[in-house]
């Protein structure tokens, strides 16, 4: 109750602001049109009309919400809200003054009195709200500066777009931080020399050193919110040289729609220098919406790294209900809490199931009939499965059989199948069972009315499983660093941006086609070990590196295509069509049969064999 009279009083108060200036705008307007007092017929006409003009101004001020800005955050957009709230009443003068006939020519007030109350009751209005928030802005840099004892760091913003207009703004409120904002650096030659927020472009991205030097810089936050890892690495490579600490903003994944704040600026990490890329976001476009939109989804494999990111995406699609289904009822856990958190506007099922039970799987699509179904469930550790040839079969196999078979039993409207580059030319146990998964899909695709289509990508970075957390371990420890090859080489890309490009290319999915997403370059995974030693703050002759041998499975590098020659683009920039492998349906399934049949009675030496026969390209090592 306290609350509500204070914010009463205050819209009280603002009230009474906005009406004092609209009479001093309306008194000084005829002032200034007849250098005094006007005459008495013109103050006749002053006094007939000021109380309506008044009136007429508040008005309008309520009805365009005026009153529902908040005085100490005024933006640009408020001031553009005050505008248009101004020019009705300005519009009703105007037109009086034309079309009134003359027997009314009390009311047809002069054009410049017009003009003048105008501005004069904008810049009035405008003048009051930003003279607050220049009040406020100043109490509270003097506060933070009174409880500031942090040594101040001279620091450039590299980028002077949108992102850093932004840092700029907030840290000049957040004195207390210690952070100078010396100055921008930009790439962009039209910006040299121009100053943004009171601060100047100093120079372009090659010139650090020198502005560094000169200007006696300690750090340097790269403030592109878009910036490819390319263009980050370099940044980088030229900060360490010049030994100032750099930091970084978020990347567009990370912000999805939220504004850039200073309690996200964070350090360099891997994925900056690996996985970041610059991608538009597609999937608010209406021809992906509609798939989405108002669905029941189906996530397998959700409490699993690439499950969990799909089920947060999904989630932002505005789906009627988000299935989240993993045999790992911790990882489940996990995620739903998560989604819970935020009290999504769908219902959440978290459902703990193994795919490989087929009567489990049946009984889930026919209670809940999902109509778009995400298969991310999998075994991927390519050295563990390796010796768990009877479970990688099953549960990769199997497993996807059961789920599409289930899929086109209750006429599911679309069914993507999350693959891997290992599908290609399979060397591993793990890339044989997901390159069988491929044409089980392609067979099953073949006469359905299901959409199902295959999505095939390298590594993501961070994974479960993946290199960078063991060696982040292993540096940890002092090292050394275990690498399997000096030349072994893997495709890259972050989890995020992996997630989204599987969505897009779920709404394009027909006939079992195999989508690639465009992986970029491979990288040496002892480029990526040394990468990591530098984030860990450390030299790279300070940690060992030891090649161990390539373990069971494994390549030197990886493929994404088979035949590239023949590869076809889709409306979406880095998602591609590969034509799939011909196969005849009646011989894969005599061989998928026997293969079952030989993982279910644990028969390893046979699964070995039964691979080498159904030309996928495996061989035993």
């Amino acid at each position: 109750m306290i609350e509500y009279k204070k914010l009463l009083l205050r819209k009280m108060n603002q009230v009474l602001i906005d009406i004092i200036i609209f009479l001093v705008s309306f008194i000084f307007a005829y002032m200034i049109r007849f250098e005094g007092i006007p005459e008495s017929a013109y103050l006749e006409q002053f006094l007939l009309v000021f109380p309506f003009a008044v009136l007429a101004r508040l008005l309008c001020f309520y009805l365009f919400s005026i009153y529902s800005i908040v005085w100490r955050y005024i933006s640009i957009r408020d001031v553009l809200a005050i505008a248009k709230a101004s020019f009705p009443v300005t519009a009703v003068f105007f037109l009086g003054r034309i079309l009134l006939p003359p027997r009314l020519s009390l009311l047809k007030m002069p054009l410049s009195v017009i003009a003048l109350e105008c501005l004069l009751a904008m810049s009035g209005t405008l003048g009051v709200r930003m003279a607050r928030r220049l009040l406020v802005e100043s109490a509270m840099r003097e506060r933070y500066g009174a409880k500031s004892k942090v040594l101040e760091r001279r620091t450039l913003l590299i980028g002077a777009g949108d992102a850093g207009n932004m840092v700029v703004k907030e840290l000049k409120q957040r004195t207390d931080l210690g952070i100078v904002v010396v100055g921008f650096i930009d790439d962009d030659p039209q910006k040299l020399r121009t100053t943004i927020q009171g601060v100047k472009v100093l120079g372009q991205t090659n010139q650090i050193a020198d502005i560094a030097r000169k200007h006696d810089i300690d750090e340097a936050i790269i403030t592109i919110a878009n910036a490819s890892s390319k263009e980050i690495r370099r940044i980088v490579e030229i900060c360490e040289k010049t030994k100032i600490n750099v930091e970084i903003i978020p990347g567009l994944f990370e912000i999805l729609g939220g504004r850039v704040s200073l309690h996200k600026i964070r350090g360099i990490n891997i994925d900056d220098l690996l996985g970041r890329s610059v991608v538009i976001f597609e999937n608010q476009r209406p021809e992906v919406l509609r798939h989405y939109q108002e669905k029941t989804i189906l996530v397998t494999g959700a409490g699993g790294s690439i499950g969990s990111e799909l089920c947060r995406q999904l989630a932002g699609l505005g789906p009627k209900e988000l299935i989240l289904l993993d045999k790992d009822e911790n990882g489940i856990f996990e995620i739903t809490w998560e989604l819970s958190n935020d009290s999504p506007p769908f219902k959440l099922v978290p459902l703990v199931a193994d795919i490989t039970n087929r009567e489990r799987i049946q009984w889930v699509f026919e209670r809940h009939r999902p109509q778009v179904i995400f298969h991310a469930a999998a075994h991927k550790h390519v050295p563990l499965m390796e010796i768990n040839a009877c479970e990688v079969i099953q549960n990769n196999i199997l497993g996807t059989r059961n789920i599409a078979q289930c899929a086109e039993a209750i006429g599911s409207e679309n069914f993507v199948f999350i693959s891997t580059d290992k599908a290609v030319n399979p060397s591993s146990l793990m890339g044989a069972s997901k390159k069988i998964g491929e044409m089980a899909i392609q067979v099953i695709a073949a006469d359905s009315r299901t959409n199902f289509s295959v999505v095939r990508f390298g590594n993501v970075l961070g994974s479960r499983g993946s290199v960078v957390p063991l060696f982040q371990k292993q540096i940890a420890q002092g090292g050394p660093i275990t690498v399997t090859h000096p030349e072994v080489q893997r495709y890259f890309m972050s989890i995020s941006e992996a997630v989204q490009l599987i969505i897009q290319a779920g709404s394009i999915g027909n006939k079992g086609e195999i989508f690639v997403l465009d992986m970029g370059k491979q990288v040496k995974i002892v480029d990526l070990a040394k990468d990591l030693i530098r984030l860990s703050g450390h030299e790279v002759k300070d940690i060992e590196i030891q090649f161990v041998g390539l373990r069971p499975g494994e390549k030197i590098s990886e493929e994404i295509l088979i035949d590239a020659e023949r590869m076809k683009t889709t409306q979406f920039k880095k998602i591609f069509i590969t034509p799939p492998l011909p196969v005849d349906p009646n011989l894969f399934a005599l061989h998928l049969d026997s293969l079952l049949e030989s993982a279910r009675s644990c028969r390893e030496e046979r699964i070995l064999e039964r691979l080498e026969d159904m030309g996928i390209g495996y061989r035993k090592s």
